[in-house]
C-alpha cells in the first residue's frame, strides 16, 4: 500500500495489535498515534517514513513490541518519551536514520530483552544507563558512530547473550567483565579500535558460539579456553597485534566452523588436531610467524574449502595426506619454507580452484597429476628449486587461465599445445632454464615477451633467432631457401581466383538480403533454440486472432506448429527519426516512473562513463577505466547470484556493501554453503544445481580478472554439471524449503542477523485477539 500514513488507525482506541510494516506508506508517524492507549503491538517497518518519531510514542504505555526501523529515514534520534513504555520487551529501530545520542531514558525499560539500533548514525559515548536493563538478552549497536570506551555497568547484563559493537570508533580495553557474562553467546566487535590484551577468561561460560575481534589494535595471546563449552563455532581476530601460540584446545573444538586469525604475529605450531575438526570449512592463518610442519591427518571435514597459511615460517615437505582435503577449494601454501617434491595425491583435489606454493623450496619434477584438477583456474609455482620438464599434461587444464612457473630451474621446451589452451590468459615462464622455439601462434600470441626473459635457449618472436639445430623440423622446412618462380606463380593465381569467388558471393548474397528485406519488414532474433519459423509467426497476424489493443500495439494469439500457444504483439510502425514512438519509448518512459523503495535514485542514473550498471561493474575499472571481457564475466557472475540469492546487486546490504561482498561474507565463497544465502523460491532445485551455479558464480566474480574464467570457459563449466551425490535415502537432495530470510543488514556479514532470532521468536508468539494488518 502507498500513500501517507493511514491516520484512520488511530480512531481504534481498543486497537491492541497494528502492523503496517512492509507497505510504501511515506510521511510522517502521526501524533495521533499516541491516543491508542491500549496498544501492545506497533510495527512500521519497512516503509518510507520520515520526519521526527513523535514523542507521543511514549503514551502507549501498554505497548510490549515497537518496530520502526528498515528503510525509513526519520529525522533526528530516538525521544526520550520513549523511555515511558514500562512494558515493552522489544525495541528494533535499526536501519532507520536515526541520529544523536543514544537517550539515557531507555535505561528505564526494565522488561526490555532485545535493543537493535544498528546501522544507524548514532553518535556519542555508549550511554551508561543501558547497563540497568536487567533483562536485556540481545544488544545490537554495531555500524553506527558510537566514541568512548564500554562502560563498566555493562557488568551488570547478566542475561545477555548477543554483543553487536562493530564498526563504531570505539577505543580503550575489552573490560575484563564481557568474560563473566555468563550467558553471552555472540560477541563481536570488530573494525573499532581496541587495544591492550584480550580478556583471558573469554570463553570460560561454556556458551561462547561466535567471536569476531578483527581489525583492532589488540595485543598480548589468545584467551586459552575460549572453546571451553566446545561452542565456538566462528572465531576470527584477524588483524591485530596478537603474539604468541595458538591455544592448543582449539585442535579438539568439535564445533569449530571458521578459524580466521591471519595479519598478526602468532608463532608456535599449527594445533594438533585442527585441520582434522569435523566441522571446519574454513582455515585462515596467513601472515603469522607459525612454524613447525604441516600437520599430517588422515580425517578431515568434507566442507573444508579454505586453507591459507602463506607467508609463515613453516617447514618440511608437503605430505601425502594433503590429497585427503578432497573438498578444498583454495590451498595457499606461498611464502613458506617448504621443501620436498610436489607430491602427486594433489591430482585428488576435484574441487581445487586456486592452488599457489610459490616462494618455498620445493624441488623435483611438476607432479603431472595436478593435471587431474579438472576445476583449477589459478596455478602458482614459482620462486622454488623446480626441475624437470613441464609435463604435456598441464594441457587437459581446460579452464585454466593463469600459470606461474618463473623462477625455477626446469629445462626442456615449452609443450606446443599451450597454444591451444583458449582459457589461458597469462604465463610466466621465465628465469628458467627452458629452450627451444616459442611458438608465434594460438594462445601465444596474447603472452607478454617478458613471460619468457632469463631462459638464454628459447628463441621465438621478441626473443632472437634461433640457434642452429635449436628449432623443430617442421619450423626448419618453412623458413628454409626461397620459394621457386612457379610455385610463387601458382600462389598468385589462387589467390586472385579466391578473391574473385569471394566478392562474387557477397553479390549474391547482398542481392538475397535486399530481396528479403522487401519482402519482410522485420526479422526474428531467437536467442534460444526455437521450433518455429518467422512465417509461422507472420501467419498468426490476422483480424480474428485479435486479444487486445492499445497504445502500445496489437496483441494477437496464435498456435505453432509444435501446439505452444504464443501472444505475438506488433508494435506500431514508425518512420525512422520519427519523434513519436508510441511503443518503445512509452514503455521505456512508463519503467522510468516505476517507484519502489529498493531502486535507489542515486545510483539507478545512466552513466555514460560506464559500460555498465551499478552492481554489475568489476572492481578494476574503478582503476582502469577500461573493460574487457573478463569484465563481462565479473557481471555475468552477478546476474548467476542474483539468481542464486533472489536479491538485487546493490541496495539491500547497507552503505558500500554490494552482492558480491555480502555473499562472500555470508559463505566464504563456500558452495557448500550456499544454503545460506538462496532463494527460498527454489526449494525444489536439487542441492548439487545450485551448487554447481554458486561455484561458477564465484569464478565469475574473482576480484582479479586474470583469475576470471572466459566466457567460454563458462558456458562449459555450467553445461557440466556434477552427477547428484548418493544419498542412503536414495533421490537427490534439494534445497530446505524455508521463509524468506529478514532483511539484510550490515550485521548480516559475519553474523546472520540478529533479528532472525527475533523473528523467529516473534513467530511462535500467538497475537493478541484484536488484530488490524495492512
Amino acid at each position: 500500500m502507498t500513500g501517507d500514513f493511514p491516520i484512520v488507525v488511530t480512531e481504534m482506541s481498543s486497537l491492541r495489535h497494528l502492523h503496517l510494516g512492509g507497505n510504501f506508506f511515506a510521511g510522517r508517524i502521526p501524533p495521533e498515534v499516541g491516543r491508542m492507549q491500549s496498544l501492545e503491538y506497533l510495527a512500521v517497518s519497512g516503509n518510507e517514513l520520515s520526519g521526527p518519531i513523535p514523542p507521543e510514542l511514549g503514551n502507549l504505555t501498554n505497548l510490549r513490541e515497537l518496530y520502526i526501523g528498515y528503510f525509513n529515514a526519520y529525522d533526528g534520534g530516538l525521544p526520550a518519551e520513549i523511555g515511558n513504555l514500562s512494558q515493552l520487551v522489544r525495541l528494533d529501530a535499526a536501519n532507520c536514520g536515526l541520529s544523536g545520542r543514544i537517550p539515557p531514558e531507555l535505561g528505564k525499560l526494565q522488561n526490555l530483552d532485545t535493543l537493535f539500533l544498528q546501522v544507524n548514525a548514532l553518535s556519542g559515548p555508549l550511554t551508561p544507563e543501558i547497563g540497568q536493563l536487567n533483562s536485556l538478552k540481545s544488544l545490537d549497536l554495531s555500524n553506527n558512530m558510537l566514541v568512548g570506551e564500554i562502560p563498566v555497568s555493562f557488568a551488570q547484563l547478566k542475561n545477555l547473550t548477543l554483543l553487536n559493537l562493530f564498526r563504531n570508533k570505539l577505543h580503550g580495553a575489552i573490560p575484563s567483565f564481557i568474560g563473566d557474562l555468563p550467558k553471552l553467546e555472540v560477541l563481536q566487535l570488530w573494525e573499532n579500535n581496541f587495544t591492550e590484551a584480550i580478556p583471558q577468561n573469554l570463553g570460560k561460560n561454556g556458551m561462547l558460539q561466535i567471536l569476531d575481534l578483527s581489525s583492532n589494535k589488540l595485543t598480548g595471546t589468545l584467551p586459552p579456553d575460549m572453546c571451553f563449552g566446545n561452542r565456538l563455532q566462528i572465531l576470527i581476530a584477524l588483524s591485530n597485534f596478537l603474539f604468541g601460540p595458538i591455544p592448543e584446545s582449539l585442535g579438539k573444538c568439535a564445533s569449530l566452523n571458521r578459524i580466521r586469525m591471519g595479519e598478526n604475529f602468532l608463532n608456535g605450531s599449527i594445533p594438533k588436531g585442527l585441520l582434522s575438526l569435523p566441522k571446519l570449512s574454513q582455515v585462515e592463518l596467513q601472515d603469522n610467524f607459525l612454524s613447525g610442519e604441516f600437520p599430517i591427518t588422515d580425517s578431515i571435514s568434507l566442507n573444508l574449502g579454505q586453507i591459507s597459511l602463506s607467508n609463515n615460517r613453516l617447514t618440511g615437505s608437503i605430505p601425502p595426506t594433503i590429497g585427503n582435503f578432497s573438498g578444498v577449494q583454495k590451498l595457499l601454501l606461498d611464502g613458506n619454507k617448504f621443501s620436498g617434491q610436489i607430491p602427486p595425491e594433489i591430482g585428488r583435489l576435484q574441487q581445487l580452484s586456486k592452488i599457489d606454493f610459490s616462494s618455498n623450496m620445493l624441488s623435483g619434477p611438476i607432479a603431472p597429476e595436478i593435471s587431474q584438477c579438472k576445476l583449477l583456474t589459478f596455478v602458482d609455482l614459482s620462486r622454488n628449486q623446480l626441475s624437470g620438464e613441464i609435463p604435456n599434461e598441464i594441457t587437459s587444464m581446460r579452464i585454466l587461465n593463469y600459470l606461474n612457473l618463473s623462477k625455477n630451474h626446469l629445462v626442456g621446451g615449452i609443450p606446443a599445445t599451450i597454444a591451444s589452451m583458449q582459457s589461458l590468459t597469462s604465463v610466466d615462464f621465465s628465469y628458467n632454464n627452458l629452450s627451444g622455439l616459442v611458438p608465434g601462434t594460438g594462445q601465444f600470441s596474447y603472452f607478454n615477451y617478458t613471460s619468457f626473459l632469463g631462459n638464454p635457449d628459447l628463441c621465438g618472436p621478441y626473443l632472437g633467432p634461433c640457434k642452429d639445430g635449436v628449432a623443430n623440423s617442421n619450423y626448419q622446412q618453412h623458413v628454409k631457401g626461397p620459394l621457386s618462380a612457379s610455385l610463387k606463380l601458382l600462389l598468385v593465381i589462387g589467390l586472385l581466383l579466391c578473391s574473385i569467388a569471394f566478392a562474387v558471393a557477397a553479390i549474391i548474397k547482398a542481392r538475397s538480403l535486399k530481396r528479403a528485406s522487401e519482402s519482410r519488414a522485420w526479422k526474428l532474433t531467437s536467442f534460444q533454440r526455437l521450433d518455429f519459423t518467422v512465417d509461422d509467426v507472420l501467419d498468426c497476424l490476422k483480424e480474428d486472432n485479435i486479444i487486445g489493443k492499445g497504445g502500445a500495439g496489437i496483441v494477437y494469439k496464435g498456435a505453432m506448429p509444435s501446439g505452444d500457444q504464443v501472444a505475438v504483439k506488433r508494435l506500431p510502425a514508425m518512420s525512422r527519426g520519427s519523434s513519436h514512438d508510441h511503443g518503445f519509448n512509452a514503455e521505456i518512459q512508463t519503467l522510468g516512473r516505476i517507484r519502489h523503495r529498493h531502486i535507489d535514485s542515486g545510483t539507478s542514473e545512466c552513466m555514460s562513463a560506464i559500460a555498465g550498471s551499478y552492481g554489475y561493474i568489476a572492481p578494476e575499472y574503478a582503476y582502469t577505466l577500461k573493460v574487457d571481457e573478463k569484465s563481462d564475466v565479473y557481471s555475468f557472475g552477478v546476474v548467476l547470484l542474483e539468481l542464486v540469492s533472489g536479491r538485487k546487486p546493490v541496495g539491500e546490504f547497507g552503505d558500500g556493501v554490494d552482492i558480491v561482498q555480502w555473499v562472500r561474507k555470508m559463505t566464504d565463497s563456500n558452495k557448500e554453503e550456499v544454503v545460506k544465502i538462496l532463494d527460498p523460491r527454489l526449494s525444489s532445485v536439487p542441492l548439487h544445481e545450485v551448487m554447481h551455479v554458486f561455484y561458477v558464480a564465484m569464478l565469475c566474480v574473482e576480484e582479479q580478472a586474470v583469475e576470471r574464467p572466459t566466457m567460454r570457459e563458462v558456458i562449459q563449466i555450467l553445461s557440466e554439471i556434477p552427477q547428484p551425490p548418493s544419498s542412503k535415502q536414495g533421490g537427490d537432495s534439494t534445497l530446505p524449503n524455508s521463509s524468506p530470510p529478514p532483511p539484510p543488514t550490515a550485521a548480516d556479514l559475519d553474523l546472520p542477523t540478529t533479528g532472525t532470532k527475533n523473528k523467529k521468536e516473534h513467530q511462535q508468539q500467538q497475537p493478541p485477539p484484536d488484530l488490524l494488518s495492512i
